[in-house]
């Protein structure tokens, strides 16, 4: 497929942009919009997120007129008529929509980006963690055999425990654990491996100076580290009591770092629900299976 497009996954807190050539990437960009944490305060999506996600599109156009947009977990939650004006605003500006995909289709096109090129018979969990939905797809041979979808993500957990964004928060990792595990309930279904993805969550071990193993159970040029269980809990237990400024300080975009503990808290308690010992971070999202999907690859 010799083709320029680009492909644009808005989320309730992270906005991907990612352009291709030939199948390679030649544009990728995550800009934090606070969609969620800004309707929910003002009932009703700000003009100043949606000049934010114009400017956004209007680099993708310097590439290419071939562009995707995708709406995911906001995108679900407003009005028809809010939906309407805002799609009539983006024919008008640049000639596109936006696709507003299900909570369903947004789960299975990001695990199929995680699964598809991989040699693995085990079971794993495709944990797609989201600021305004939390989606869990099992696999076993690349074959899906379990689900569970949640209407809650980073964006409520932080909402409820805002001091989780500040330096050194004075709330315990338990008393949050206490509160997700109440939102999550039981889970039935086991894996040997969570696979942490609809985030850049290497962004997280990489700027926190965490330590990652290579991944041996199977090879995968978007999924090369593995951090044992214990080793995860460690860390997860450490970024309570560390500096989260610092954190913010070695990074690009340190706004980014608002959700990372509520994140990593609400992906450890899964880690154990399931019984998983090996955790599998990545940077792997919806749209990854939406370039598959585009490039009719199999």
């Amino acid at each position: 497929m010799n083709e320029k497009y680009g492909i644009i996954e808005i989320g309730s807190n992270n906005t991907k942009t990612n352009i291709y050539e030939n199948s390679k990437v030649i544009y990728d960009k995550t800009t934090t919009i606070e969609f969620k944490k800004n309707y929910k305060s003002n009932d009703s999506i700000i003009d100043e997120d949606l000049e934010k996600l114009y400017k956004e599109i209007s680099k993708a156009l310097e590439y290419t007129e071939n562009i995707h947009i995708y709406g995911c977990s906001i995108f679900r939650n407003i009005s028809d008529t809010e939906l309407e004006q805002i799609q009539d605003t983006l024919k008008d500006k640049f000639s596109l929509t936006i696709e507003v995909v299900s909570q369903e289709d947004e789960a299975n096109l990001t695990a199929m980006g995680c699964y598809q090129g991989i040699n693995y018979d085990g079971p794993l969990c495709i944990f797609i963690g989201g600021g305004g939905s939390i989606e869990l797809i099992f696999v076993k041979n690349k074959e899906i055999f379990g689900h569970k979808f949640y209407n809650f993500g980073v964006v409520d957990i932080t909402s409820k425990y805002p001091e989780l964004k500040e330096d050194i928060p004075k709330v315990t990792f338990d008393e949050v654990t206490e509160y997700v595990d109440s939102l999550i309930g039981d889970l039935e279904y086991k894996a040997t491996a969570i696979v942490l993805s609809g985030g850049d969550h290497l962004y997280w071990f990489n700027n926190g100076l965490y330590k990652m193993d290579d991944n041996t159970l199977y090879t995968s040029d978007r999924q090369k580290y593995m951090i044992k269980t214990e080793k995860i809990d460690i860390y997860d237990h450490d970024m309570m009591t560390s500096s989260l400024d610092n954190i913010r300080d070695r990074s690009d975009n340190p706004t980014w770092f608002d959700g990372s503990r509520a994140m990593r808290i609400i992906a450890n308690l899964i880690t154990h629900k399931i019984g998983a010992d090996i955790v599998i971070p990545t940077n792997i999202n919806m749209e990854d299976g939406l370039k598959l999907k585009i490039e009719c690859i199999k």
